[in-house]
């Protein structure tokens, strides 16, 4: 079965964007030209067939336009998660409103931690990272519900980076990009690798819409590698999302 993507949630960042959650010690984010790359994210989701649903800033929650961690959706279901981090609790429920009227509603429940930024989806099987932000009850709870909608899941335990999908994302045709050191894991054994060098970690967050592979701006060794393999690359700039350890998948809900 193919799983293809028509929607997307999104949510403008907040002029406190700035006093989030970050480890990157990479300075304060601009919020004007955060502004200005978020628009630019839109119009390229836009571009590749997506009728978004916008949501203003939430000012309650600096980190709020990283609206990835609070759901996973699938075309069965929509899962409200429970972000691992204590500030960022409440922002899914938020997006559990947007959510009801497009999808029945599953939930993560107290002890269970989930964020989104954690759960790859290959086909009809769910890679569930286990990390800093989702913990092994959110990893069992969240394997329950799956299965009850007839998918399958494993835990991928992590250590070396924030999410799951910082550091590994599917595209299609059995192509996964992941960062060199991981790719020997046995949890992704049988698939294409592209591997993402050292100094480029960061462009392992790509995001393959309708044909098209976003991809942060300024990382030519994997731009190259994608384009070999005829993916059209598309390269968007998110400079001050990455001082707040985001990136491209954070910034959307896709279903």
């Amino acid at each position: 079965m193919i799983y293809t993507t028509n929607k997307a949630i999104v949510r403008i960042p907040g002029e406190n964007f700035g006093q989030g959650i970050t480890t990157s010690d990479l300075g304060k984010p601009n919020y004007h030209l955060a502004l200005e790359q978020h628009h630019t994210y839109c119009e390229s989701l836009k571009e590749c067939g997506l009728e978004l649903i916008v949501l203003e800033p939430d000012l309650d929650f600096p980190d709020s336009t990283f609206v990835e961690d609070t759901a996973i959706v699938t075309e069965r279901c929509a899962i409200i998660t429970r972000p691992g981090d204590k500030r960022r609790r409440g922002e899914e429920e938020r997006i559990k409103k947007e959510l009801s009227g497009h999808r029945k509603i599953e939930a993560i429940y107290e002890p269970g931690t989930v964020d989104g930024g954690d759960i790859l989806r290959v086909k009809e099987h769910f890679y569930i990272g286990l990390s800093a932000r989702t913990n092994s009850e959110g990893v069992n709870q969240l394997g329950d519900i799956l299965r009850k909608y007839a998918y399958s899941s494993s835990m991928v335990q992590i250590d070396k980076m924030l999410h799951l999908k910082s550091g590994v994302n599917f595209l299609d045709q059995n192509n996964l990009v992941i960062w060199e050191e991981l790719k020997h894991l046995p949890a992704f054994k049988g698939f294409n690798i592209i591997s993402v060098i050292s100094g480029e970690k960061y462009a392992a967050n790509c995001l393959l819409i309708n044909n098209r592979v976003l991809l942060p701006a300024g990382f030519p060794d994997i731009k190259e590698k994608l384009e070999a393999r005829k993916y059209q690359v598309l390269e968007l700039d998110v400079s001050e999302f990455e001082k707040m350890d985001g990136g491209l998948t954070c910034l959307s809900i896709r279903f």
